[in-house]
């Protein structure tokens, strides 16, 4: 198996493009040749986790049949050529670094090549919640969103949304492995909502899927993260 993986930021010069690509883009992104599972998602207001958006970035995940079918896409699709005259664009490709779940019955930690973990990280957590739990998962979010911005090793961190309410994630980079677990293990808040989500059955889907990242180009706020 050669599937990868990538993740693109892009910030627009204004709301209505940004919505605007959002619907367009999903229809053109039906018929890329190699496109194996993708999602096109809203973000949250600068680093923030917990709540509000930025109407003007957009966020694209995407799991590709190889490498080549990438750089094809990059390279000549009208979609990644319109990345270049935005406001602000970051991208990385993923390689496969172990985790459980789905992602609209996409199983994709199983569904990529295996990456090595002995460098930076790249996580996402995303999660159908129900709607009888909306609220609870609302009033948990920002005591964890602090909790994760106090966090040793943290590189980066956005939140990401298949809807504004229900259809939640974030993707973050971290130092490394031990980082990303010490946070994932050792943050009482973070620990604290874990348990209920368990309890209280707060999901109908998860997901929770590592990734090596490499390969990064652009800025994403001012800066290439893994460039650090």
């Amino acid at each position: 198996m050669n599937n990868i993986a990538s993740f693109h930021l892009v910030t627009w010069p204004g709301a209505l493009g940004a919505l605007a690509r959002l619907g367009t883009d999903r229809l053109r992104l039906k018929h890329v040749e190699g496109l194996v599972f993708w999602r096109l998602l809203g973000t949250g207001s600068g680093s923030d986790t917990s709540q509000g958006a930025n109407l003007k970035r957009t966020a694209f995940f995407a799991v590709w049949q190889n490498e080549q079918c990438f750089q094809q896409f990059l390279d000549h699709h009208p979609i990644a050529q319109r990345w270049k005259r935005a406001d602000e664009s970051w991208h990385v490709k993923l390689r496969g670094a172990g985790g459980h779940g789905s992602w609209r019955g996409f199983a994709v930690a199983n569904e990529l090549v295996r990456g090595e973990t002995g460098g930076p990280i790249a996580m996402i957590t995303r999660a159908d919640v129900r709607p009888r739990s909306w609220k609870a998962f609302r009033r948990a979010g920002e005591p964890v969103n602090i909790e994760l911005h106090q966090s040793e090793g943290l590189l980066a961190v956005v939140g990401i949304g298949e809807a504004p309410i229900g259809r939640l994630g974030t993707f973050s980079l971290w130092s490394s492995l031990e980082a990303m677990r010490r946070f994932a293990t050792q943050a009482p808040q973070h620990q604290a909502v874990v348990e209920r989500t368990r309890n209280e059955r707060w999901y109908g889907e998860e997901l929770f899927a590592r990734f090596e990242p490499y390969d990064s180009a652009g800025t994403w706020d001012g800066i290439d993260p893994l460039a650090r």
